[in-house]
């Protein structure tokens, strides 16, 4: 069973509008660099995605999954591994937005994964948390380019 690692980060933009940048899964090549397609394979009736494919190339590590998602408004994401892929057996996670004056957002964003290959613990830790610096930092830049072309 893998470990929860955890982080957080301020971006300038509303949690709703860093939502939008969440819930766009086609987007998702364009930040999150170790993703190499995201494919909306089941919608819930206010249309955010409930289950998603996804192709990741990270390296060392390749694999195709899916992941089961839960929404709670523009405030929580969850999600929960519905499909494993060949390396990853565990994935749960989600993303925590919560506003700040003026006009900007906290994101805390937790992941938990396990793989099929042997890894040391602590290789492992410190892998999911490049993986959610990487992710956090690629989601705020995103966010606050959006809010900037809206502001013009």
């Amino acid at each position: 069973m893998g470990s929860r690692t955890s982080s957080s980060i301020q971006v300038a933009a509303p949690a709703a509008d860093v939502m939008d940048v969440i819930a766009d899964f086609a987007g998702y090549p364009r930040w999150a660099t170790a993703l190499r397609s995201a494919e909306v394979l089941e919608s819930e009736p206010g249309g955010r995605a409930s289950k998603v494919r996804f192709t990741l190339d990270a390296g060392v590590l390749r694999d195709t999954y899916v992941l089961a998602y839960t929404w709670d408004g523009d405030r929580q994401v969850t999600w929960r591994l519905a499909e494993p892929g060949s390396v990853i057996s565990e994935m749960t996670g989600g993303y925590q937005l919560a506003n700040r004056d003026p006009g900007g957002s906290t994101v805390s964003y937790e992941l938990t994964v396990d793989v099929r290959i042997p890894m040391p613990g602590l290789l492992k830790r410190k892998a999911e948390k490049m993986i959610i610096d990487t992710a956090l930092k690629g989601l705020k830049a995103r966010a606050e380019s959006l809010g900037e072309r809206g502001a013009r």
